[in-house]
């Protein structure tokens, strides 16, 4: 019990690491009192925490500044600035159809991104050398070399092993089953590596930069291709015991419904994945519907339909989790949550039918504001957070 109970404070000070990052970058020069106050955070909390960031020379005092922005007659604040020459980090997104990279620096400022199309069942192989040749490209865009970059953030939309970084079983990514994906890119790259499961990135990203950076109990719902969560959890990212935590796209809603690509019937990706909404779309507007015609035609009412109604199928399997979790916020990303109110709504309507009332009551349902970004921002987040643990010796050797 002692030692869940300190992991779980470890998760929670790794998470206000990031905020307290976000509003250095954010303000340029601030002081101590104006972090606590921007983040909600105890001012002891944040001098212990900027005491971290200044041992791994992350941050650094700007004395001569803090008199210029004293008050008369007082003692001027010290005010504090990020030291972005510190490192680089890359994220790497790799999606059902897509992979997307981008550079930082160490406060999450980027330098340079770009997004590339995937076919949609491609080798584990053929993603791997696309990712690392785009990430040499963006470091030369940015005008660094890899001596600089202190490790790189991986996303991937399936279960990982996070003890060696294998993929676990993966309806989206076939091809990507039992890779041992850490190894590989490090092959590749020769820069430490971490990977996370797509919807946790997503979640850790939201709470770090976007619309979640006041909770510390929270669903992040990524509704796309697949649909899976990430779960936030008194300010850690939980897992579950082999990655699995969150795999709401495979919750059972209809017992006589279509097959899945898992091989059970009637999970909630055959109503209320975009692939499923496209499939239905087909029958009456033709096989060129698109998950981008879908959203740009929400005046159709048989594409206000069918998305008005996956929100009532994702609310219906999401209330469970608001029971059991009793989460503050539910954030809703991915592809579909560019519908909107017209997505909410329907999720809103279920949950209030389906939920304990109190739970219901307590968890504000919101779109995530990072947009198809929030997995590669999450990417780079887990660097930043981890920084100090995991890759120790590369950073002390950027500090010095």
């Amino acid at each position: 019990m002692a030692s869940g109970r300190a992991g779980s404070l470890e998760s929670l000070r790794r998470l206000n690491r990031l905020r307290v990052i976000h509003a250095l970058r954010d303000q340029g020069l601030i002081s101590r009192a104006e972090i606590a106050r921007r983040t909600g955070l105890s001012r002891s909390t944040v001098s212990s925490l900027v005491a971290d960031l200044q041992s791994d020379g992350l941050v650094v005092e700007r004395a001569e500044h803090g008199a210029a922005h004293g008050t008369q007659g007082g003692r001027p604040p010290i005010l504090l600035s990020f030291d972005s020459s510190a490192g680089a980090a890359v994220g790497i997104d790799f999606g059902h159809s897509h992979l997307r990279v981008a550079i930082s620096d160490l406060s999450s400022r980027i330098l340079a991104e770009r997004a590339l199309p995937l076919d949609t069942d491609h080798a584990a192989e053929e993603g791997l050398d696309a990712a690392a040749e785009l990430v040499v490209d963006l470091l030369a865009e940015a005008g660094l070399d890899s001596s600089q970059v202190i490790g790189a953030g991986m996303g991937l939309p399936g279960p990982i092993r996070q003890e060696d970084g294998v993929v676990g079983s993966s309806a989206i990514l076939p091809g990507w089953v039992g890779v041992p994906a850490v190894a590989e890119m490090r092959r590749r790259l020769d820069i430490p590596i971490l990977v996370d499961n797509d919807a946790n990135l997503g979640a850790l990203a939201e709470a770090a930069f976007g619309a979640a950076r006041d909770a510390s109990d929270l669903v992040y719902l990524k509704v796309a291709s697949g649909i899976g969560a990430g779960l936030i959890l008194n300010g850690r990212l939980y897992r579950g015991s082999t990655g699995l935590a969150g795999e709401l796209g495979h919750v059972l809603v209809d017992p006589e419904g279509f097959v899945c690509r898992c091989g059970n019937r009637g999970c909630l990706e055959t109503l209320a994945a975009t692939g499923a909404l496209i499939e239905l779309l087909r029958r009456s507007h033709g096989e060129d519907v698109t998950v981008a015609g879908l959203l740009a035609r929400q005046g159709d009412l048989g594409c206000r339909r069918v998305i008005a109604d996956a929100g009532r199928a994702i609310g219906q399997a999401v209330a469970v989790l608001l029971n059991v979790l009793n989460p503050e916020l539910l954030v809703v990303g991915g592809d579909l949550a560019a519908a909107g109110d017209l997505l909410l709504d329907g999720v809103r309507e279920s949950v209030a039918k389906a939920a304990l009332p109190s739970a219901a009551e307590a968890a504000r349902v919101i779109v995530g504001v990072l947009g198809d970004r929030a997995q590669v921002l999450g990417a780079i987040a887990l660097v930043v957070s981890e920084a100090d643990r995991a890759f120790p010796t590369r950073l002390a050797a950027e500090a010095h």
